[in-house]
């Protein structure tokens, strides 16, 4: 215990003198930090819904290239080749690195939480789950990391190995391109990966129900991980490279990759492919902008209690009078609570009064952005928008038969380039959506359907956003809920245009009374 005590001190004092290894392990994952901010900026829990991807990139930076690059350089340097020479195990040698490594990289997420607690980032709601998750990743990314320096003959072999790993966990596992965006073929591919894994059981402990449904996640990562163990004691070696060893690069490769294999086909076989989602992603719930109101009481409610609760109710909000023949005050009678509508048809310009149209992300935001009076899209977008509005009179889910399907499916043309951040056009499709709805509906009928949808976000079918090839736009497979956060949004903001309660567009007709509140 003594020389594995001593032996990780002088593992992590040579960490200390490795730039390269501190560059990966401390710099990286604080650039990811301020990307992650800058780019989420608008959101009202500054990166919250984003730190299972940013502890995620830790790791990974830390174990794919920190441990990797570590364990290389100093086996270039004859460093292993003075451990060979004393009477210590090997295996006290390799738990040190992997200790040394592992309190390097919980430094540098300790280090990167810090800074998201101090631009306003909650206290995750499962601490100690989250200190479980974060050991499981770590182990699970470990494990690659040994087997890359172990496969690596110089440092340049672990930037080219690292990469191969590194950019396919960010752009199809799930780590920088969130589940939800990716085509279907990447999702089964994203099944085999462990990223998918390390950034649902972390999120799940910073913003979710902790590790209580999270098995098969810890199951997946301890795989990961234990199969890249196996694989390095098979790869070890002292020298930087030699016959002996190259012929066996193929076993350890493959003793490495059972593990990731094995997940993958346990994940298709129990059904998993489906990508974990909040319930509207990160756009919060309509309870963010709409009103709190009295409504009708449950079912199994009994009358009683519902008299008492309204009459408390009325007695607290209601402005006293006094009461002339006693001298004293008593409160006004409260206004008659109306049920809240029952179907789109109920609506009236009296419920939009609940929506605070202020809370809605900024038009000039990344989320549900829309374009600005007399702002004009750039050339390159110009032809893709064009095509998009000669489209849409023909695109059978825009023509079905039921009014709020058919506004729902017209929403989802402005919220699936929104969630897919398509760049230029993706702020001017709005305004196309409300002139082919406004073309089909009324403005007061339009208005109402349009607070129908956006306070039922998850009702209806979402077909449609599979479809969107054939109106000239990408459509998205998978779970489709963060599609509908998005819908919910821009229901809003066209509600608030017909309305008069946001800026209308200089083409868009003023509001009729009939829409007004």
């Amino acid at each position: 215990m003594q020389a594995l005590l001593s032996q990780t001190g002088l593992a992590l004092r040579l960490a200390f003198r490795n730039p390269m290894g501190l560059l990966y392990g401390f710099l990286f994952p604080l650039i990811f930090l301020a990307a992650f901010w800058a780019l989420y900026r608008y959101e009202e829990v500054p990166l919250a819904l984003h730190m299972g991807e940013l502890l995620t990139v830790t790791v990974l930076g830390g174990a794919c290239f920190g441990l990797a690059t570590t364990l290389v350089s100093e086996r270039e340097l004859g460093v292993w080749r003075r451990y060979r020479a004393t009477p210590t195990p090997t295996w006290v040698f390799v738990t040190a690195i992997l200790i040394s490594r592992y309190l390097l990289i919980a430094a540098a997420a300790l280090l990167q939480l810090l800074v998201a607690f101090a631009v306003g980032m909650p206290v995750p709601t499962d601490p100690a789950g989250l200190f479980v998750a974060f050991t499981f990743v770590t182990i699970a990314f470990l494990g690659v990391g040994l087997v890359i320096a172990l496969l690596a003959d110089n440092v340049p072999a672990v930037q080219a190995l690292g990469q191969c790993i590194f950019l396919p966990m960010l752009m199809i596992g799930g780590v920088a391109v969130r589940l939800s965006a990716l085509p279907d073929w990447a999702l089964h591919v994203s099944a085999f990966l462990p990223g998918r894994y390390a950034v649902a059981v972390i999120q799940s402990c910073v913003t979710g129900g902790g590790l209580g449904d999270r098995g098969f996640d810890l199951f997946a990562l301890l795989a990961i991980g234990l199969a890249g163990f196996i694989a390095g004691v098979t790869l070890f070696r002292w020298e930087p490279s030699g016959r002996r060893e190259r012929r066996t690069n193929l076993i350890g490769a493959v003793a490495a990759v059972s593990g990731w294999v094995l997940v993958g086909l346990l994940a298709h076989a129990q059904g998993r492919i489906a990508a974990p989602v909040t319930v509207l992603e990160d756009v919060g719930s309509v309870s963010d902008y709409v009103a709190p109101r009295v409504t009708t009481a449950r079912p199994d409610t009994p009358s009683d209690v519902v008299a008492s609760s309204a009459s408390t109710v009325a007695s607290e909000a209601a402005p006293h009078v006094a009461a002339p023949e006693q001298g004293i005050s008593r409160p006004e009678p409260a206004p008659a609570v109306r049920p809240a509508p029952t179907s789109w048809r109920e609506v009236t310009p009296a419920d939009f009064d609940q929506v605070a149209f202020d809370r809605l992300p900024s038009d000039d935001g990344l989320v549900a952005p829309v374009a600005r009076d007399g702002q004009e899209p750039d050339l390159a977008a110009v032809d893709q928008l064009e095509r998009v509005r000669a489209a849409l009179p023909g695109w059978p889910p825009g023509r079905v038969a039921d009014p709020v399907q058919r506004v729902r499916n017209l929403l989802y043309v402005a919220a699936v380039p929104d969630l897919l951040q398509m760049g230029e056009i993706e702020r001017f499709l709005p305004a196309i959506v409300l002139e082919r709805l406004s073309a089909e509906f009324s403005r007061a009928e339009l208005a109402r359907i349009l607070f129908w949808i956006a306070t039922h976000p998850l009702e209806g079918e979402d077909s449609a956003i599979g479809q969107l090839e054939t109106a000239g736009l990408p459509g998205v497979s998978g779970p489709t809920r963060a599609v509908r956060g998005r819908a919910m949004l821009y229901a809003f903001k066209l509600l608030g245009r017909l309305t008069g309660q946001l800026p209308a567009r200089p083409d868009t007709p003023a509001p009729d009374a009939a829409a007004q509140p």
